[in-house]
């Protein structure tokens, strides 16, 4: 490892966060002590990888399936994947988005988020912190909604992504049990769209 006299240096810091979790914005790094110019020579020495402004990567990450997904939730911090591409990430329906779509805490400041194709959405209270469920995916650890609660969240913003998406979404899960009825309408109750996803669910059952 890097070391001056046996002492730890901010490269090895750098190394022992990506040891945990290979993706990394840069504001992890300077919580943790480390100069940005520190990783600015490690990365024009190979050491590690500039993915995108303000984010950067272990030497041997290798981007997966869902790259665009880890880099854009560790670019927002504090986000949560939403709507159309949280019904991505779990395979619900057929929509292919184009955006990355992030939740945050409604009075949180919003990131600027340069050369990314991401819509933040602003949600608030109980609509904003329940039914976060945490993945691993590629070693990197992101959020994004449940099923119910995603379900819950494209009726709310319907008139966002289109109604015609949110009753895909529905008739998706519904026919194949990928959740329960109860448990969207304990999400459509929290999010306040009870009533109006209500007589398209019993049309399906």
């Amino acid at each position: 490892m890097y070391t001056i006299n046996g002492m730890r240096t901010q490269r090895d810091t750098v190394q022992e966060l990506l040891e945990t979790s290979p993706l990394r914005n840069s504001n992890e790094f300077t919580s943790a002590g480390v100069d940005t110019k520190t990783l600015t020579r490690m990365v024009e020495d190979g050491e590690i990888q500039r993915m995108a402004r303000g984010l950067y990567a272990a030497a041997d990450y290798i981007p997966g399936a869902h790259h665009s997904l880890i880099e854009s939730c560790k670019l927002i911090g504090t986000g949560v994947v939403c709507l159309v591409s949280a019904l991505s990430f779990h395979e619900v329906g057929t929509q292919n988005p184009s955006q990355i779509w992030i939740a945050i805490e409604r009075g949180t400041r919003t990131p600027q988020v340069e050369d990314y194709p991401i819509q933040i959405s602003l949600f608030s209270g109980e609509a904003y912190s329940s039914g976060i469920k945490e993945h691993t995916v590629d070693g990197v650890v992101i959020r994004v909604y449940s099923i119910a609660k995603t379900i819950a969240d494209c009726f709310k913003y319907r008139n966002k992504i289109g109604l015609d998406v949110s009753i895909e979404a529905l008739k998706d899960v519904i026919q194949n049990k990928r959740t329960s009825i109860d448990e969207i309408l304990h999400f459509a109750k929290i999010c306040r769209v009870e009533k109006v996803i209500k007589p398209y669910m019993e049309s399906l059952v």
